[in-house]
C-alpha cells in the first residue's frame, strides 16, 4: 500500500495529463463510434447497429457537402488574410517604436477577451450602417477580424524569441534586407506563424456565433449542424466530424515527425 502511495505521488502529473487527455479525447472518440451507426429514426444519439453506409456516402445529405465547402472557403481565406495582416503586425510591434505602440498592443486582445456575442451584435451593426449585404464577405470580414488576434499573438511570440544577431551576422555577410528577412528571418519566424494559420483556420471553421450574426441566407457547416440537430442529426455529420479530426491529428504528427527529424539531423 505504501509503495503504491509513492508511486502515485511521483506519478501525479503524469496521471493527471492522461487522465485530462482522455476527458478531452473522448468526445471525439463518441463521435468516430457513431459514424458507424445505422440509426432507426432520424436522432443519431443511440446505437442501433453497425453500418458503413454513411461513409460510402458521406454527402448523402442535402446541402451538407456544400455547407462544407463554403466553410473550407471561408476559413482558407480568413487564414490567409489573417496570418498576412497578424504577421506584419507582430514584426511591426516587436520591431519598431511607434506612438500608440502600447495602446495598440492592448487593443490586439480585445477580439480574445471580448465575448463572441458582443462582437457578432457589433460587426452586423457596423455591416448595417454600412448598408453591406450579409453573405459570404460579411462572414469573410468577420473572421479575418477576430482571427488577426491570434496570428498576431503567435507570431510575435515567436519574433520575441528569435536572436537578433542571426540577422547581423548574415548583415555582416553582405545579405541585403530582402534576402536576410527570406532566408534568415522568415525560416526562424515559420513556426510561430505556422501555428497562427493553424489556429486561424480552425476558430474560423469551428465560429458559429458570429458567422450566425453576419450570414444573412448563407450557410456554414457548423450553421447546418445546429439547423441539423433540430430535426434529426444525420450520419453523415459524425462522418465529416471524424475525417477532420484525422486529418487535423495527422498534420500534428507529421509536423512533430519534421521537427524531430529536423533535431536529429542539426545534431553533430
Amino acid at each position: 500500500m505504501r509503495q503504491s502511495t509513492q508511486w502515485i505521488r511521483r506519478n501525479l502529473v503524469v496521471i493527471a495529463g492522461v487522465f485530462t487527455l482522455a476527458y478531452l479525447i473522448l468526445p471525439n472518440i463518441v463521435v468516430m463510434v457513431f459514424s458507424f451507426n445505422k440509426p432507426a429514426g432520424r436522432f443519431n444519439y443511440s446505437w442501433q447497429e453497425f453500418s458503413t453506409d454513411a461513409w460510402k456516402d458521406p454527402c448523402g445529405v442535402a446541402d451538407l457537402c456544400g455547407s462544407l465547402s463554403l466553410s473550407l472557403q471561408i476559413a482558407f481565406w480568413a487564414t490567409v488574410g489573417a496570418t498576412v495582416l497578424g504577421s506584419m503586425i507582430a514584426f511591426a510591434l516587436v520591431r519598431y517604436r511607434f506612438r500608440a505602440r502600447g495602446a495598440i498592443n492592448s487593443l490586439i486582445f480585445l477580439p480574445m477577451a471580448m465575448p463572441e456575442v458582443v462582437m457578432a451584435a457589433s460587426l452586423l451593426t457596423l455591416f448595417l450602417n454600412l448598408g453591406a449585404e450579409l453573405g459570404f464577405w460579411t462572414i469573410l470580414i468577420a473572421h479575418t477580424m477576430f482571427c488577426l488576434s491570434f496570428v498576431v499573438v503567435a507570431v510575435k511570440a515567436r519574433v520575441m524569441s528569435m536572436d537578433p544577431r542571426l540577422e547581423e551576422a548574415a548583415r555582416d555577410l553582405y545579405a541585403g534586407p530582402v534576402q536576410t528577412f527570406v532566408r534568415v528571418t522568415l525560416p526562424i519566424a515559420a513556426p510561430g506563424i505556422a501555428a497562427g494559420a493553424l489556429l486561424a483556420f480552425a476558430l474560423s471553421f469551428d465560429d458559429f456565433i458570429i458567422t450566425n450574426f453576419n450570414s444573412g441566407n448563407t450557410v456554414t457547416f457548423p450553421m447546418f449542424v445546429w439547423g441539423s440537430a433540430q430535426r434529426g442529426t444525420p450520419v453523415q455529420i459524425n462522418v465529416i466530424g471524424t475525417a477532420m479530426f484525422a486529418i487535423a491529428v495527422l498534420i500534428v504528427v507529421a509536423g512533430q515527425l519534421i521537427s524531430n527529424r529536423r533535431k536529429k539531423s542539426a545534431q553533430p
